[in-house]
């Protein structure tokens, strides 16, 4: 099993994380905001979070809502943090909601998680409202994040933290001394997918605190670091690795306005870390690397490298000075990507570290809290997903004859299982506590994971051969003017299936590449790239047929394709 590589602090649940870190980290800076004075910056200290959250807590236990499920919705924000932290450290169980649902799902899942209150941004102050006047839910508080006071039946976050602050200086410790049970259900999180197939994943706080402890044993995060926060707070793993991890270690966090801002945000709040998708970086790489291409100065970054890579040998690292420009282009103070939710490029993974960005790939799942294992700087392969965390055992199921099976998982940091759905939690849960991750992956002899695909999205031939879609689209994706692919097999009349790519193209990109006139000598050319792709491939793995288009892929809110929805589009 691998050991951590740092010292981590060690929590019991996550109010004993918010105690002993706020102990430590209190004076520090957590949050950093604009303000509409330009250059002008708002702090929040440490302190100051955990002053926040204990007032509403104080406020929500008064209301009657201990042991009850409080809803949180809304876009990347401040109140959102302190909505999660003051329900889960003490008030009840918190049901983070994904923000980009429609009206209607959103009403179902308040319905099946059974919440009693919800957190709300201006955003949705209509689908409240409707909801309200439907009364389908259990729902007896809607508290919006907006609000400077109570309007109209709706309660305000600001309020109900001024009179938490009322209540515990006259003495009011209900939220204070109530007692929390590190290994039962704190934390409801729903899969992504329709309401009918999203399943509730059932998280403790031991299951968060140990993932914590293990990210904090393997990734190195001082009160000097900035999070730049971009994928949804929703999502488990910017949640544990973009908001609970910095608040942990005492490091500070800053909200990207958008894909479009991420360049300028990083600038504006001097950002040194970012959490994020690899289909981001991919882009934001390909992006520098362009401009370099542009500038004419892809032979010197070239030279560079090498220079950069034989000093290295000797503990000698110049990356920082050597490729100032490129630094200064993302902030100037960036040391650290983090990239998880998919596969990751290899190519882009080496050539962020070859620039002097530290880049790590990393893997879970909602299910397991959700850091299964990740790279660092002790343990790094690049195309693999680094090892097993320290917390947790790794073994691959039925193993082919190159080694590649279903990835399974166990440790403290395994969900309890899916909430009302004992046939699912039998499904992916062993009775001795093995998680099936359902994603094909063999294992070296040093112990780094390399993930092949989805074991459901494999397309398997007539002669027994196996072909992971994400293997081929890799490929594709790296010709000139194609933004995204997804690869499908179409079944034949004989029972066997032809390989398929669906291509989106970059408009801009690819017809003065080409050098086109329409679509259809578009899709010719990028036809005679892809014949060139397939050479490096077995003849079985071949793309026999493609389309073009320029509308992006269907994805979810942390850009993975909804691979079932975008089938349809195509067969």
């Amino acid at each position: 099993m691998r050991k951590p590589t740092y010292k981590a602090m060690e929590f019991k649940d996550l109010r004993d994380m918010l105690e002993k870190s706020g102990e430590k980290f209190g004076e520090k800076t957590a949050y950093v905001f604009k303000t509409e004075e330009e250059g002008k910056f708002k702090y929040i200290t440490h302190k100051e979070v955990r002053d926040n959250v204990k007032a509403l807590g104080t406020s929500l236990v008064n209301m009657g809502l201990k042991d009850k499920r409080i809803a949180v919705i809304s876009e990347n924000r401040y109140e959102w943090g302190i909505a999660y932290l003051a329900t889960v450290t003490g008030t009840g169980i918190v049901v983070p909601l994904d923000r980009a649902l429609p009206a209607n799902e959103i009403e179902s899942l308040m319905i099946r998680s059974e919440v009693e209150a919800i957190f709300y941004s201006s955003k949705y102050d209509e689908i409240m409202e409707d909801i309200r006047k439907k009364e389908t839910t259990n729902v007896k508080y809607f508290i919006s994040m907006d609000l400077d006071k109570e309007e109209n039946g709706v309660l305000s976050e600001k309020e109900l933290i001024k009179n938490g602050e009322k209540l515990l200086q006259e003495g009011n410790r209900e939220f204070l001394d109530s007692k929390i049970n590190p290994e039962t259900m704190s934390i409801m999180l729903f899969t992504s997918g329709t309401t009918a197939m999203s399943k509730a994943v059932m998280l403790s706080h031991k299951n968060i605190c140990t993932n914590l402890q293990d990210i904090a044993g393997v990734i190195k995060a001082t009160p000097e670091d900035r999070f730049l926060s971009f994928l949804p707070l929703h999502h488990t793993f910017e949640c544990t690795v973009g908001f609970l991890f910095p608040l942990s270690v005492g490091s500070q966090i800053a909200f990207c306005e958008g894909i479009r801002h991420i360049a300028e945000n990083l600038k504006e709040y001097q950002a040194t870390a970012m959490i994020s998708v690899p289909i981001l970086f991919e882009t934001m790489y390909k992006r520098v690397m362009k401009t370099v291409e542009k500038q004419g100065k892809l032979e010197t970054l070239q030279k560079g490298i090498k220079i950069s890579k034989f000093l290295l040998k000797f503990g000698i690292d110049v990356r920082k000075k050597l490729f100032k420009e490129i630094h200064n282009t993302l902030g100037g103070k960036v040391r650290l990507f983090v990239a998880g939710g998919a596969a990751f490029d290899p190519e882009v993974e080496r050539g962020f570290n070859d620039l002097g960005f530290t880049t790590y790939q990393g893997y879970g799942l909602t299910e397991s809290s959700p850091v299964i294992a990740a790279e660092d700087d002790k343990f790094r392969r690049i195309g693999s997903i680094g090892r097993a965390f320290p917390s947790v055992d790794v073994k691959i199921e039925n193993p082919n004859e190159e080694g590649i099976g279903e990835l399974l998982a166990k440790g403290d940091s395994i969900m309890l299982g899916y909430y009302n759905n004992e046939e699912a939690t039998k499904e992916t849960l062993t009775q001795d506590g093995w998680l099936h991750t359902g994603d094909l992956a063999k294992i070296d002899k040093d112990g780094y994971i390399f993930i092949s695909g989805r074991k459901k999205f494999v397309i398997v031939l007539k002669n027994g051969k196996n072909i992971y879609p994400e293997e081929i689209e890799a490929l594709l994706n790296k010709i000139e003017g194609v933004k995204e692919s997804f690869v499908y097999g179409k079944p034949e009349d004989d029972g066997d299936y032809k390989i398929c790519a669906k291509i989106v193209y970059d408009v801009d990109v690819a017809k003065e590449y080409y050098n086109v006139k329409n679509e259809e000598e578009l899709k010719e050319a990028i036809w005679q790239e892809v014949k060139k792709a397939n050479k490096s491939m077995p003849a079985y793995k071949y793309v026999r047929d493609i389309t073009i288009t320029d509308k992006e892929l269907i994805k979810t809110t942390t850009q993975k394709v909804k691979r079932f929805e975008e089938i349809k589009t195509v067969l």
